[in-house]
């Protein structure tokens, strides 16, 4: 048998949340082991937030050129959706394959690669190697929602995961699932010429909750989507195609595309031997504060905790976790743990959606004030010929707080952060209408739609 080791944290999950982890108890003078199945690459960069960008970014380029040239055909030598998508599949590779290696120089030997599972509270098997802890750092990621009843299509289904496995486009895809990646991709493929047709039981696309701008999100990409919302999609295999059904419509395409969310890696690891709590549905319950598993040793970190699964969240939760074990093992003066950020997310959606702080349908609409700005009274979304942008920012009555925002807006990444940062800092309408606004600039919607909150606040004072 295998020599067995011994450490102070082992950590299961090389991903952006472990890595962070295994970096932070060095920093803290704890020792640690890196364990992880391969291959090496976090999730961010192999299967989801850089890939997505990348093929956003070759559809962009393709929609642009499609639209300059209108009914005329494309020069000779000019790239193809094929050459655009392959582009973005060598993106992909060149990052999941830079990340792995930065994987590999920050562990050095303390970098296992196998699989582990849990023997009993103080100790882990990886390939039949023992692994005793004083604690553990959960971080194995999460992998694609994918119903059994979608089994039946073999070969035809894809996830988000296997999707940039295609060497070539499909012609059509059908799409189940809406959420942000979902928006995303399916927006992604259309632009490259992929006919879409997309269904979700949600009545809004890409996670929004404020219904104005889900109305304008409806309204500007459903003549890139077809968009069956809020009713379920039946899909099943014919001899040459796929039918979708949703009520009354039919679509007949070659490929469907799951895109139901992601579901936490913990399946095999045992975690019931750690003597960590199991909820109905067999997922860990977690102290929200420390990330803990009850009175366990482990810790749950990144897409497997399940409670802000984005990339810059996972960084966070690998800080927490680290700091949060580093306590647990006798404290330490530098393991204080770090405040949770303002709550920020993105979809890169050209123009952008994006929910900042307190999402619309957590406010009390009685204490709250909404002031808004179109984009058909911005000079600058007027010369980009994005008059449908929206801006509405969710605003304290009592004391004048931003609390959240809701947006709809070319460039709208940017916006994003800057409320995000005014939120963190617990600025009012007031003082953000201090500052500078450049004109002409999308930047200007924010301070028209602080006018209008500070005219409502005025007018209910």
């Amino acid at each position: 048998m295998p020599s067995s080791i011994t450490t102070d944290v082992a950590i299961i999950g090389a991903g952006t949340a472990g890595l962070t982890a295994f970096s932070e108890l060095r920093r803290l003078g704890l020792s640690a082991v890196l364990i992880d199945h391969g291959p090496l690459g976090t999730t961010c960069a192999r299967v989801g937030c850089m890939p997505s960008k990348a093929a956003l970014h070759a559809g962009h380029q393709w929609a642009n050129l499609r639209a300059l040239l209108k009914e005329a055909a494309a020069p000779a030598g000019s790239a193809t959706p094929d050459d655009l998508w392959s582009h973005a599949r060598r993106t992909r590779d060149l990052l999941a394959g830079n990340t792995a290696k930065r994987t590999r120089e920050v562990a050095g030997d303390r970098l296992l690669t196998g699989t582990a599972r849990f023997t009993g509270p103080n100790t882990v098997d990886v390939n039949g190697q023992p692994i005793h802890a004083r604690a553990f750092i959960v971080a194995t990621g999460s992998r694609p929602v994918v119903p059994q009843a979608l089994a039946a299509l073999g070969d035809r289904l894809l996830t988000t995961d296997s999707l940039f496995d295609l060497d070539t486009l499909p012609g059509s895809v059908g799409m189940l699932g809406l959420g942000a990646i979902g928006l995303e991709m399916g927006l992604a493929l259309s632009r490259l010429g992929v006919r879409l047709v997309a269904g979700d039981m949600k009545a809004l696309p890409a996670g929004i909750t404020d219904p104005k701008i889900g109305a304008r999100a409806i309204e500007h990409f459903s003549g890139e989507i077809t968009m069956w919302l809020g009713r379920p999609v039946e899909a099943t295999a014919r001899q040459q195609s796929i039918e979708l059904r949703s009520g009354d419509a039919v679509e007949q395409v070659d490929v469907v595309l799951a895109a139901l969310g992601r579901r936490p890696n913990v399946e095999g690891l045992d975690l019931q031997l750690a003597g960590v709590p199991l909820d109905a549905r067999g997922q860990p319950v977690l102290h929200a504060k420390t990330l803990r598993a009850g009175s366990s040793l482990v810790f749950l970190a990144g897409d497997v905790s399940a409670i802000r699964p984005l990339m810059h969240e996972a960084v966070d939760e690998g800080l927490i976790a680290a700091r949060a074990a580093a306590q647990s093992l006798g404290g330490s003066p530098l393991a204080e743990l770090p405040p949770r950020r303002t709550p920020l997310a993105i979809v890169f959606s050209d123009p952008d959606i994006a929910t900042v702080g307190q999402a619309y349908d957590t406010l009390n609409l009685d204490q709250t004030v909404i002031g808004s700005a179109q984009g058909d009274a911005n000079g600058r979304s007027r010369v980009m010929g994005a008059e449908g942008n929206l801006v509405r920012l969710y605003v304290d009555r009592g004391n004048g707080r931003l609390l959240g925002a809701g947006l709809l807006a070319t460039r709208g990444e940017h916006l994003a952060h800057l409320l995000a940062w005014a939120i963190q800092r617990g600025e009012t309408v007031e003082s953000l209408l201090t500052m500078p606004y450049y004109h002409p600039s999308i930047e200007e919607m924010v301070q028209s739609a602080l006018k209008d909150a500070s005219r409502q606040l005025k007018a209910s004072a």
